[in-house]
């Protein structure tokens, strides 16, 4: 991040009431990274903040008035930092800072003794509440949309990505037979949008949340970490509070490969987006080979009849 980044973060704090001494030298404004958007930590005294800053075409995809209902409700079942500011208009949020909290990665989840459980349980909090999103989290919808803003852009498909699209037909079907009741959920739990303080995890970042099988979180959880099995049976057995039902563990794999399928749009609307972070296109390319090779596992199979037994 050059001054330029950290010259508009401080502008931007500087109109903000929380901030109306922006200009006192103690201010510490550090740029923490983001994928899509602009994070950035900011000091002032004791005081620890977490300013969001919406990246460039972001406004094509996410509704910033769902993301500030969501996280102030997250923030209310205490499964999310305070929200001090935010601004649908222009998508700028403020954030407590959880303090003594690791941003999480693959990595840490493997390394880090008991996270997994830490993630499943955090999960089930968020599940188990009285949390109310506005917005609906309907995945071949969302497939439908993202396809209309890439058409938009006359960007180029994967080969054979709507035959996979009608492959998962029988997905569709399986999940709809036994529908589970709608949850608030996170939708696009990274793993750097789990913090872990070692006690527990807090979740951050709700541009994507919506009411929602709450079994997307656990699949989109592994399949972004790279979970092993067992790391798959420790969350599932937190989240549980015990043995997982074969309806519901094949829920979860079911929906590490409709994850992929989906953010291979994704990523292909960030590449038609020309963001510099990552080659999105070769992102978009892993995503959907892996869904694939998922769906054509013979045990991918037995999980979606296993859902469709109920």
């Amino acid at each position: 991040m050059d001054d330029r980044g950290i010259a508009q973060a401080r502008q931007i704090l500087s109109g903000l009431e929380l901030f109306r001494r922006a200009g006192n030298p103690d201010l510490e404004v550090t740029w923490l990274g983001g994928l899509t958007n602009l994070v950035f930590r900011v000091d002032q005294g004791n005081q620890h903040y977490v300013l969001r800053v919406p990246g460039k075409g972001t406004e094509e995809y996410i509704n910033r008035t769902h993301e500030a209902r969501a996280a102030r409700e997250a923030a209310r079942v205490r499964v999310s930092p305070a929200v001090l500011h935010v601004d649908p208009a222009t998508g700028v949020m403020v954030t407590r800072l959880v303090d003594n909290a690791v941003a999480m990665s693959a990595e840490t989840f493997r390394e880090v003794p008991g996270a997994p459980g830490r993630a499943g349980a955090v999960l089930r909090k968020l599940h188990e509440s009285d949390a109310v999103f506005t917005f609906r989290f309907e995945l071949f919808a969302m497939i439908d949309d993202y396809l209309k803003v890439l058409a938009s852009k006359d960007a180029e498909l994967p080969v054979g990505y709507h035959d996979v699209v009608r492959e998962a037909g029988t997905v569709r079907a399986a999940l709809r037979a036994h529908a589970l009741p709608q949850a608030a959920c996170h939708c696009d739990p990274l793993c750097e949008n789990l913090l872990d303080t070692g006690e527990r995890m807090w979740l951050v970042d709700w541009e994507y949340s919506g009411m929602n099988d709450p079994l997307w979180d656990l699949g989109d959880l592994s399949i972004e970490g790279g979970f092993s099995e067992t790391q798959d049976e420790e969350m599932l057995r937190a989240y549980f509070g015990g043995e997982a039902r074969p309806t519901d563990r094949g829920r979860m794999v079911i929906y590490k490969a409709m994850c992929d399928l989906l953010w291979t749009l994704w990523g292909l609307i960030q590449h038609g987006n020309r963001n510099p972070v990552d080659d999105f296109w070769a992102y978009a390319l892993r995503r959907f080979e892996r869904c694939k090779q998922l769906m054509a596992a013979p045990e991918f199979r037995r999980h979606v009849r296993s859902v469709l037994a109920g």
